[in-house]
């Protein structure tokens, strides 16, 4: 079967695809409104049952599922289902938000709440509107792809500086290590910049510092509305 490249094929006389991303971004908003407070969690894909980065990540969904947040996934296996389950046996709102591929992304059976995009960036969007913060477990392209636009906004001040969290500090140790001597010592990036990662090692961690925040901008938002 021919592989159709979507982007590529889109011509000026598409602009009919302009209403289905407007549906898609609509409908999103409508569906997801109610999720608040929420965490999305990335990670591979094909990370499997049983791996100590699995159990560890259900963990922190059903640590943070139990402090009263949400979770949101992009409702595939892998990281994605574990989070997702985390969430549901917590028994909070398992959110997984599917993405059309070419070979089809199945979805895992723990998310109660599903949605399912044509278009990645809508995707995208959906998956860090909604969040108070995000935890990025071991992944590849991918994961690298969702965090750095993810600090990119942030840096930019086109999103609230919500905690971005990496988990497994032997995993981002390289990533970090690069940052710090190569992209940084060409005065690419500034020492501020790392001031919006957080690396942990335990899910007990991970939920203190994301249920910490939270409470913080609770009381600084009531103090503000009181004065």
């Amino acid at each position: 079967m021919a592989i159709e490249y979507e982007i590529n094929q889109m011509a000026k006389e598409d602009s009919w695809r302009m209403f289905r991303i407007i549906g898609e971004l609509v409908e999103g908003f409508d569906s997801l409104a109610d999720i608040v407070p929420a965490v999305t969690i990335y990670g591979s894909a094909r990370m499997k049952p049983g791996e100590k980065t699995y159990d560890k990540c259900e963990e922190i969904a059903f640590r943070l599922g139990k402090a009263g947040f949400s979770i949101m996934t992009g409702g595939g296996p892998g990281v994605m289902e574990a989070a997702n389950k985390g969430a549901f046996n917590a028994g909070v709102k398992s959110v997984g938000l599917n993405i059309k591929l070419p070979q089809e992304q199945s979805r895992n059976t723990y998310a109660n709440r599903t949605m399912t995009f044509n278009h990645f960036f809508v995707r995208k969007v959906m998956l860090v509107k909604y969040a108070t913060a995000f935890v990025f477990m071991p992944g590849g392209m991918g994961t690298l792809d969702e965090m750095t636009e993810v600090l990119t906004l942030i840096q930019t001040q086109k999103m609230m500086p919500f905690p971005v969290i990496l988990f497994d500090s032997a995993y981002w140790r390289g990533f970090l290590d690069w940052l710090k001597g190569t992209v940084l010592g060409r005065d690419y990036i500034t020492e501020e910049d790392f001031e919006l990662l957080r690396v942990f090692d335990s899910p007990e961690d991970v939920t203190n510092a994301i249920v910490t925040w939270y409470t913080k901008q609770e009381v600084t938002g009531k103090k503000a509305l009181q004065s």
